[in-house]
C-alpha cells in the first residue's frame, strides 16, 4: 500500500517563476478545513501570494476538523497508524506552536480498568514516547482521577488544541495579511487566477478521487462543574475506548466512534450512549455534567488510511487524512510549499509514483 503518496514530481524552480504572466497569485488554495487552512499559511511564509477558496461557511461548521478532537498525539497513534503517519505527527508538533499560539503541551495520559490491563499492556508496547503511571502518578497528573485507575501511560511529550479556535485564527492569520479567503464558494477551480492550485477539499475532491471514502466520526460536548482534567485522557476498554479532550472552562470534548460511514451527520443513538457511559466509566461525576452539543462528521481516508500528496499538472492534492488532520497537516503543508518552491520535501519516506492521480 502507497504511504504519504507523491505522484509526478515537478521540475524544481524559485519562487519568484512560480507565477505564470498574467496569473493573480502564486497558490490558490482549494478547501479551508485544517490542510487548506495550513498551507495556506505555510506557503504565505514562505513569500509566496496566496488565496483560498471554501464551499463552506465562515463559521467552518460544514468541515471534519470542526468536529474533531484537536489531540496532537503522534505516539498514541502508533496504536493504530501506519510508521508514516507517526513521522509526519512527530514532525508537526514541532511545527504547530510557529502556526498558532493556542497549542498547549501538557501531554496524553492513557489508562484502563483492572479488567483490560492486557490492553494497557497491549498500547504500551505498540507505542513509544511514554513512561508508566501508577495510581499515584495518575494523582499527581489528574487529581480528579485520583485512586480510580491503577495504572496507565503517560505520554509528555504530546499536546492538544482547540480546533473551531484554531480554524478561526489561521482565518484571522491570514485575512489579517491581506489573503482573500472566500467562503460559500461555487466558482469553477480550473478559472482561478494562480500559478498552482493546493487541492484540500477532502471529500469534495471525489472527482479527483475515485477510491475517496469517508469514515464517520462522533463525538459529544460537555460541560462538567465537579471534575477538573487537564490534558487529554484515553480509556482503554475492550468494547467502547474513549478520548476526553480539555477546551477549558469545564467543557470537554468526548469522542471514540470510527464508523464507515459515507452517510450521515448525526450521532446514533447507540454511539451516543457509548459515549456517555464511558464518560461516567472514567469519572462518575461526570453524569451530572451538561450536554451541550452531540455532532458528526465524516473524514475523509483512502484505503489504508494513509494521506496522499498527488501532483496533476498545476494541481497539487492533499487528501486522505482520516482521523489524523490536525496532528499531520503541518508537516504536510511543509512539503507541499517546498515542491512548490523547488526545495525538497522534508520526509524522505514518501514513495514516489508515476501514475494517473484517478
Amino acid at each position: 500500500m502507497p504511504r504519504a503518496v507523491l505522484t509526478t514530481p515537478v521540475p524544481s524552480s524559485s519562487s519568484s517563476s512560480v507565477r505564470p504572466p498574467g496569473r493573480s497569485v502564486d497558490v490558490a488554495v482549494l478547501g479551508a478545513g485544517v490542510a487548506g487552512l495550513v498551507t495556506a499559511v505555510t506557503a504565505l511564509r514562505a513569500g509566496l501570494s496566496v488565496a483560498v477558496y471554501e464551499r463552506g461557511p465562515r463559521d467552518f461548521s460544514a468541515s471534519a476538523g470542526y468536529k474533531a478532537g484537536g489531540m496532537l498525539a503522534p505516539f498514541c497513534e502508533a496504536d493504530g497508524a501506519e510508521a508514516d503517519v507517526v513521522d509526519l505527527g512527530l514532525r508537526s508538533m514541532a511545527l504547530w506552536p510557529t502556526l498558532h499560539d493556542g497549542v498547549v503541551i501538557r501531554g496524553s495520559l492513557v489508562v484502563a480498568p483492572p479488567r483490560d490491563a492486557a490492553g494497557l499492556a497491549r498500547f504500551g508496547r505498540l507505542t513509544e514516547g511514554h513512561e508508566p503511571a501508577d495510581a499515584a502518578r495518575i494523582g499527581d497528573l489528574e487529581p480528579d482521577l485520583a485512586g480510580r485507575f491503577r495504572s496507565g501511560l503517560f505520554f509528555p511529550g504530546e499536546g492538544h488544541l482547540d480546533p473551531r479556535q484554531t480554524l478561526g485564527a489561521l482565518r484571522d492569520q491570514l485575512e489579517a495579511a491581506g489573503v482573500a479567503v472566500r467562503f460559500d464558494w461555487r466558482g469553477d477551480p480550473d478559472a482561478i487566477a494562480a500559478g498552482r492550485i493546493v487541492d484540500a477539499r477532502g471529500l469534495g475532491a471525489r472527482d479527483r478521487f475515485a477510491d475517496l471514502r469517508g469514515v464517520k466520526g462522533e463525538m459529544v460536548v460537555i460541560r462538567s462543574r465537579d471534575v477538573a482534567i487537564s490534558r487529554p485522557v484515553r480509556l482503554l476498554h475492550h468494547r467502547h475506548p474513549l478520548y476526553l479532550v480539555p477546551r477549558g472552562e469545564g467543557v470537554y470534548m468526548i469522542g471514540a466512534t470510527t464508523v464507515e460511514s459515507d452517510v450521515g451527520e448525526a450521532v446514533t443513538v447507540r454511539s451516543a450512549g457509548e459515549l456517555l457511559t464511558q464518560a461516567y466509566a472514567l469519572h462518575p461525576a461526570f453524569g451530572e455534567a451538561e450536554i451541550i452539543e452531540f455532532n458528526a462528521g465524516l473524514r475523509p481516508a483512502f484505503p489504508g488510511n494513509e494521506p496522499r500528496i498527488v501532483e496533476d499538472g498545476r494541481v497539487i492534492a492533499v487528501n486522505g487524512l482520516y482521523r489524523h488532520g490536525w496532528l499531520i497537516a503541518p508537516a504536510l503543508a511543509e512539503d507541499i510549499v517546498a515542491r512548490i518552491v523547488g526545495a525538497a520535501p522534508a520526509s524522505k519516506k514518501h514513495e514516489v509514483f508515476h501514475a494517473d492521480p484517478a
